[in-house]
């Protein structure tokens, strides 16, 4: 089961991702340390321009919207995991200023020049104990103005990509009450990382704990005006695309050992078994079935008028596909058995890895419960 590239363009990027998996698998046990990162396999996706896939052509960039993003992610993913989460935020927050051009003009041109050259930016935004912001919680991170620079204090989780950023986009309250996101260079004088990462899951991205002191920075350097909505959210389906793509690892991993793996009990591989081959057989259509909707959202949203009412099969997706994703990964330990759970073998981080996609946005129960009321609201306007 190939992924659905639809154009010798598509094609050409698969295979150009295909040629990293091998040493991207290859490099996975690395990145059970704490600490670890993947400083290889981003050098390497940097070397095939990977880091301008979706900056516009007018700024040198390859200009590929959502649909390539979303095959090459899952491509990346299947290779590495935590190769895939990490890179996919630096080239979904371009694509998401392609999408709608909602910087400031100024600081979209030279942010543009920057990863021309070669810059990795990320968004900082989640801090611990004070809840997440798409819950609505104000940034307790402030931004004082003091002449032409604004003074930058506070603390960023799950800042992931850390150890390559080069530009840091912060939200921030300032002293008039307003959240502004700020344009933050990692060179920066107060400007530090303490490596707090030490989640089972996912290691390798090193999302660790962004810490801000006293960092001064030109009153120039704010993304984007405080009304500015990104209302094309599509970027976003580079979360599911990723745990797909570590459920398809594991499925490969677990065919692969089923066709080979022959008890002497049994004489012939498991593959031949009726129960595996049932187990297999579910995998697959779950696969196939998560791919179609994850792919079919793509295309729906690509040729959506209207991409603000495409916020529901969006979220729907990301829940879905993911939690498919999971059940692959179940499905795969079981037919590789007990050794899956072994530190040498790669079953045990496709397990941690896939589960980490319950905890990134959108929230499981923030769209139940969104889908819970608009039910009950359409229901009761039936009755009246």
């Amino acid at each position: 089961m190939d992924l659905f590239a639809k154009t010798i363009e598509q094609q050409k990027l698969l295979d150009q991702i295909k040629k990293l998996q091998p040493e991207f698998q290859h490099r996975e046990p690395e990145l059970d340390a704490f600490g670890s990162f993947p400083f290889q396999n981003i050098t390497e996706l940097k070397k095939i321009n990977y880091h301008l896939l979706t900056v516009p052509k007018e700024f040198g960039g390859q200009g590929f919207g959502l649909y390539e993003y979303i095959l090459a992610q899952e491509a990346i993913s299947e290779g590495s995991g935590a190769t895939g989460l990490s890179i996919g935020w630096h080239v979904g927050i371009v694509l998401e200023y392609a999408e709608n051009r909602h910087w400031h003009r100024e600081s979209a041109d030279w942010l543009m020049k920057k990863i021309g050259d070669g810059a990795l930016i990320n968004t900082a935004a989640t801090e611990s104990n004070a809840g997440s912001p798409l819950r609505g919680a104000l940034p307790r991170t402030t931004a004082v103005l003091e002449g032409t620079e604004w003074v930058v204090n506070g603390e960023k989780t799950y800042t992931s990509l850390s150890p390559v950023l080069d530009y840091i986009f912060v939200t921030a309250t300032t002293d008039q009450g307003e959240v502004k996101t700020f344009i933050i260079p990692r060179d920066t004088a107060g400007v530090s990382i303490d490596e707090s990462w030490d989640m089972l899951a996912m290691r390798g991205t090193a999302s660790h704990t962004l810490i801000l002191d006293n960092v001064r920075i030109p009153d120039s350097y704010i993304l984007k005006p405080s009304d500015a909505q990104a209302t094309a959210k599509g970027w976003l389906l580079h979360i599911p695309a990723c745990y797909i793509g570590i459920a398809a690892a594991a499925r490969s991993y677990a065919i692969e050992f089923a066709a080979s793996y022959t008890p002497a009990s049994l004489g012939n591989p498991i593959a031949e078994t009726p129960n595996i081959k049932q187990t297999i057989g579910e995998m697959e259509l779950e696969l196939a079935t998560a791919r179609h909707l994850l792919y079919g959202t793509v295309e729906r949203y690509e040729h959506a008028a209207d991409k603000t009412a495409m916020e529901e099969a969006l979220n729907v997706t990301k829940i879905a596909v993911t939690n498919a994703a999971i059940n692959i990964v179940d499905k795969a330990m079981k037919i590789v058995g007990s050794r899956a759970l072994s530190q040498s073998n790669p079953m045990h981080r496709h397990y941690l890895n896939v589960r980490a996609g319950l905890y990134n946005p959108p929230m499981e129960d923030m769209v139940k419960g969104q889908l819970a009321s608009q039910a009950i609201q359409l229901f009761r306007s039936e009755e009246n």
